[in-house]
């Protein structure tokens, strides 16, 4: 017979995903692992389970956790203003208005932006991607050269006052940065120590050395006319900035190590990563935070986005929860979030299953890649029932 889980990756090929790589894990080991399609066209080289790709937002989860290492050490309080480690945090003005040659108006907030708001991603820091005017306002940046283009993008005006309400962005890279303050060490560093080490990760770095780039996934796009063609790409060796938001490149057995602590007590072979009251309390969803469906700024890189239409979710400590069963998939309570590239996780604690689903094809959210990564999930839940 058959196994349902093979045959959903079958099915995305045949829709013209161009490789998927997916896993999923119990508390205790991964159980189940399969590569499908060509990661690299040109060569025709075939995907494998230890292909590399970008996991673009994915990074956002080694970021806060990293993050939640530092308020279990004392180092980061999160209900202090984030300039008491990272001043320039607070030099963040809030947007009124842009003038024709691209140059903004702004006001001083009234509030301090949080760790806590930076976690949640209610401090009013938002992506070009997603919201025109950090678009326009990326776009006057873009004809004037620099030296240092992903810092630069950390200095967008804010779209509100911080802690107004939900505003997905760069929130989490100015955490990555605040968390490289307070180690007095890179985050690349910081992630090496007490991430990848206890876990066992061996692939995942903001880097790319030869060793990864040897097995690194071309990434793809969908045209406007519907056919999907790959892209070039090369990454440099060392990454300019470690963007705690986007910048990690990895394998989804690396990501599932770390989905492993999350699904569990915050454990890990290497050592503890995270106090299991931690994990209880940064996953559930935080009372007054809605999560609103994501506009295509930017068509070429997304398209507008409503995550489980129909379902009930909030913003945990810094993923989707969905507040309610997800029919013939994750139960409620769990926590989720995708990266650019269309690689999606979840972490559904009640049923102890976790999984990953990864490709590399633009735009966000792609028709075929969100539902590949919907039907390997039905597929894993049928297993789980049959078995």
């Amino acid at each position: 017979m058959a196994d349902p889980r093979d045959e959903s990756l079958d099915a995305a090929l045949r829709a013209g995903i161009p490789f998927v790589v997916a896993g999923t894990t119990s508390l205790a080991e991964t159980t189940y692992l399969r590569a499908a399609g060509f990661r690299s066209p040109a060569t025709s080289a075939p995907a494998t389970d230890d292909t590399v790709f970008a996991l673009y937002s994915v990074t956002k989860l080694f970021t806060a956790t990293a993050a939640l290492q530092c308020v279990e050490d004392g180092l980061i309080d999160l209900d202090v203003p984030a300039r008491t480690y990272l001043p320039a945090i607070g030099d963040l003005e809030v947007l009124l208005s842009i003038e024709e040659d691209g140059t903004t108006v702004t006001r001083p907030p009234t509030r301090d932006i949080t760790p806590r708001m930076l976690l949640l991603h209610t401090a009013g820091i938002g992506y070009d991607m997603f919201d025109a005017r950090c678009a326009r306002i990326a776009r006057a940046r873009a004809v004037r050269p620099s030296t240092t283009p992903l810092r630069d993008s950390l200095s967008t005006p804010l779209l509100h006052d911080p802690g107004d309400r939900w505003t997905y962005g760069m929130s989490i890279d100015w955490l990555g940065l605040i968390v490289a303050a307070v180690r007095g060490r890179r985050l690349e560093d910081v992630f090496r120590e007490r991430i990848y080490a206890p876990c066992g990760i061996s692939s995942t770095s903001f880097d790319v050395p030869e060793g990864m780039r040897s097995r690194l996934a071309t990434p793809h796009r969908r045209g406007r006319d519907g056919t999907i063609a790959p892209m070039a790409t090369n990454p440099p060796g060392t990454a300019e900035l470690d963007m705690g938001g986007q910048g990690l490149f990895s394998t989804v057995p690396d990501l599932l190590a770390l989905l492993r602590v999350w699904l569990g007590d915050g454990s890990a072979p290497g050592g503890r990563v995270l106090r299991p009251e931690t994990i209880a309390w940064a996953t559930r969803g935080e009372r007054g935070v809605t999560v609103t469906p994501l506009q295509a700024a930017i068509p070429a890189l997304t398209r507008e986005v409503e995550f489980l239409p129909g379902i009930p979710t909030s913003w945990g400590y810094s993923f989707l929860v969905n507040e309610a069963d997800v029919p013939g998939r994750r139960r409620a309570g769990s926590v989720s979030w995708v990266g650019l590239g269309n690689v999606h996780y979840w972490i559904d604690r009640r049923s102890g299953i976790a999984g990953a689903w990864a490709t590399q094809l633009l735009p966000f959210y792609d028709p075929a890649a969100a539902e590949g990564a919907a039907a390997f999930e039905r597929a894993v839940y049928r297993e789980a029932v049959e078995v």
